[in-house]
């Protein structure tokens, strides 16, 4: 049963948090109907991401078994088996499905992270700078599910800022992969586990990390600068939040936000695992804390 627990991956579910951007940016967060609504998109896409985690562990046993730290995991360690993997995966696959369908246009938001988890896992995330592009359009998705579930306006800002945030963090993660490869692994970009990260170890990487976190905040400042005037389509009640007079009270937490995950990466060599820095790093956490705050102050009150 742990082993089962352990392999949904549940610590990976607070990606998903970003599904929530839609109801509170739409100032709805204090609609029984809309929150509902969302934490019901949430759930669908936590059981359908650790479907897709499954399936990925077990096409991936015999890669993982390489890594000091994945051939932990209970299927590569043999700890659940392949059959049982395979049952959990199609269940969680069709009842995530079947919430999906019940939230509006939702489910065309989760059905598209199928269809790109179906590309990822065996090929988009073999060749390079495609695969930090496919972890950045189901980060797109994962916000789409949030809007399409409140019926709120979906501005352009929001999904470029979560693309730029995406590919910043899935750039982050793969040069710490790449500085924790072995001089002999990186030779003729042989590295076991994964031959594609010995493609991100040098300047290069360090250059697009830089770009995409220099873009990622301009993007943010703009976007909260923005009217507050955005009607939703087909609900003329919703209106986007975003540019409200005070939100770029909230621009401090993200710069603070953006540096500090910089520091983390290149001065304490964290990064592999961007969940942990979000729910174990105390600076992190504090400064979510304080953006929520700000952030909700302006919307709500």
């Amino acid at each position: 049963m742990l082993a089962a627990l352990k392999s949904l991956r549940p610590r990976q579910w607070t990606k998903n948090v970003v599904l929530f951007a839609g109801l509170a940016f739409s100032g709805t967060a204090t609609v029984e109907s809309m929150v509902m609504a969302s934490f019901l998109a949430f759930v669908a896409f936590c059981l359908g991401s650790s479907a897709i985690y499954l399936v990925n562990d077990i096409l991936d046993r015999e890669r993982d078994r390489l890594h000091p730290v994945k051939r932990n995991r209970p299927i590569a360690a043999g700890d659940l088996s392949i059959s049982v993997a395979w049952m959990m995966a199609a269940a969680l696959f069709v009842i995530s499905l079947g919430i999906a369908s019940q939230i509006g246009n939702m489910w065309w938001a989760l059905a598209g992270y199928f269809v790109l988890q179906a590309l990822y896992t065996p090929w988009l995330k073999h060749i390079v700078l495609l695969d930090v592009f496919s972890i950045a359009a189901g980060f797109s998705l994962r916000v789409l599910a949030g809007v399409w579930a409140v019926d709120a306006p979906l501005s352009p800002w929001l999904v470029a800022c979560t693309v730029q945030l995406a590919l910043f963090l899935a750039l982050c993660k793969r040069r710490a992969e790449a500085a924790n490869l072995s001089p002999e692994e990186l030779e003729g970009g042989n590295t076991g586990q994964r031959p594609i990260l010995a493609e991100y170890a040098g300047q290069g990487t360090d250059m697009m990390v830089g770009v995409m976190a220099a873009s990622t905040l301009v993007t943010y400042t703009l976007y909260t600068l923005l009217p507050a005037s955005v009607l939703a389509s087909g609900n003329p009640e919703l209106v986007s939040r975003a540019g409200e007079p005070g939100m770029v009270f909230t621009v401090p937490f993200v710069f603070y936000g953006v540096l500090r995950y910089l520091h983390l990466v290149y001065g304490k060599g964290q990064g592999e695992r961007p969940e942990r820095i979000a729910t174990m790093d105390l600076p992190m956490i504090l400064t979510g804390i304080g953006f929520v705050a700000v952030a909700g102050s302006v919307i709500y009150f």
